[in-house]
């Protein structure tokens, strides 16, 4: 697999963290919405983007796979996908 950061490594280095999905607004959304965000997978059958982990080196990025042919199409980082900056409020009192 190609990783952004590193080049081509063999694919016993990565580890999937399964696929890119939005993440709800964690002010206004119910503990039902934010349970199937956390724990549930879509499991569609084509292209998909997924988060993978470059286990060496602990870098994530995004690929995107075929799930019939477990082709991998294309890699890249997730900054191309995800730059802004999402602040949560400070929970602690």
């Amino acid at each position: 697999m190609r990783c952004p950061l590193n080049g081509v490594r063999n694919i016993s280095e990565f580890i999937c963290g399964g696929e890119v999905i939005d993440m709800p607004d964690a002010d206004n959304c119910n503990d039902r919405e934010w349970a199937d965000y956390i724990f549930m997978e879509n499991n569609t059958r084509g292209v998909v983007r997924e988060w993978w982990l470059h286990a060496p080196t602990s870098y994530w990025f995004i690929a995107e796979r075929d799930t019939v042919s477990n082709e991998i199409i294309k890699t890249y980082p997730a900054s191309e996908v995800y730059n802004q900056r999402i602040d949560y409020p400070d929970t602690q009192t």
